[in-house]
């Protein structure tokens, strides 16, 4: 019971500390992508789905870095996107159904290094690790810098990402050119194949996590420039247009829960069900995704 005490008033102490954002640091950072570890019956179906394929441009990849190898379900918009995994697919722990994390980036050269001054102004040790991505001929490419603000979990991570010009300079990551000096953007990693879907980018994106996940992410996301602030149940987070929304939770409820996404042009209001979830597209130029 003392350890639970002592775990929430940690919390509430975290969340009292004032955004990044607030005094004035601004945003450096921005939602880049999320993933979540579904029941089997969703995952499948989301794999096999027409809809999606039609809905988003939509692909199941798999992918090697920094010695590991994992296949995903990835719905790409213009400069955001999602990665959807069943139970067991992934390694140790995150293999585990409720398991999710959470990725922010910088559109610049540089944000990454602001995120870590920020943390250790703010008490918080980092760690950085830099990813790197195997195209299939066994030699590794430096991909991203990742920070973490905690190396330990129950289900729940988050990073800070800041990708490397070396990945866009490489012809098989099949980028964009930059647009501006220390163009390391979103958009810029992203290809332009969402226009011919309906899928924009993800607006908003609910997910329960215990309340040491939700300690630990925190303070990552007022480094990165976030608009923090706290709800009865956890906390909102705002830069850019995506809202993350994390519920504190105990770690049987953990896991994605909700998305949001805006539309490249309106719609009639259609609901898909698709394994035990539904997304639920229209009426106008934006869609909800709800998982049970």
């Amino acid at each position: 019971m003392r350890r639970l005490t002592l775990l929430i008033a940690f919390v509430v102490a975290v969340l009292a500390v004032p955004s990044t954002a607030q005094a004035g640091g601004g945003p450096t950072t921005y939602y880049n992508h999320a993933y979540g570890v579904l029941d089997k019956e969703t995952a499948d179906a989301i794999e096999h789905s027409e809809y999606l394929r039609w809905f988003a441009n939509f692909e199941v990849r798999t992918t090697t870095g920094g010695g590991q190898t994992w296949t995903g379900r990835y719905l790409k918009g213009r400069e955001t996107y999602l990665e959807l995994f069943g139970a067991g697919d992934l390694p140790g722990q995150d293999a585990e159904e409720g398991s999710a994390g959470l990725a922010i980036s910088t559109d610049r050269a540089g944000g990454n290094a602001k995120v870590l001054r920020r943390l250790s102004a703010a008490g918080v040790e980092p760690f950085v690790y830099e990813q790197t991505r195997d195209f299939g001929d066994g030699v590794p490419v430096p991909w991203f810098q990742a920070i973490f603000a905690a190396t330990t979990y129950d289900a729940f991570g988050a990073w800070s990402m800041e990708y490397k010009p070396s990945y866009f300079a490489d012809p098989r990551s099949q980028t964009e050119p930059a647009a501006y000096e220390g163009d390391l953007s979103r958009e810029r990693y992203l290809p332009d194949a969402y226009r011919e879907h309906l899928m924009r980018d993800v607006t908003g994106i609910r997910i329960g996590v215990t309340a040491r996940d939700l300690a630990n992410t925190v303070p990552l996301l007022r480094a990165g420039g976030f608009a923090v602030r706290e709800t009865p149940g956890g906390i909102v987070a705002q830069s850019d247009f995506t809202t993350i929304r994390l519920d504190r939770v105990e770690r049987a409820q953990a896991g994605l829960k909700q998305l949001e996404f805006r539309l490249n042009r309106g719609t009639p209001r259609h609901a898909e069900q698709i394994g035990n979830s539904t997304l639920t597209v229209g009426p106008g130029p934006r869609a909800e995704w709800n998982f049970r």
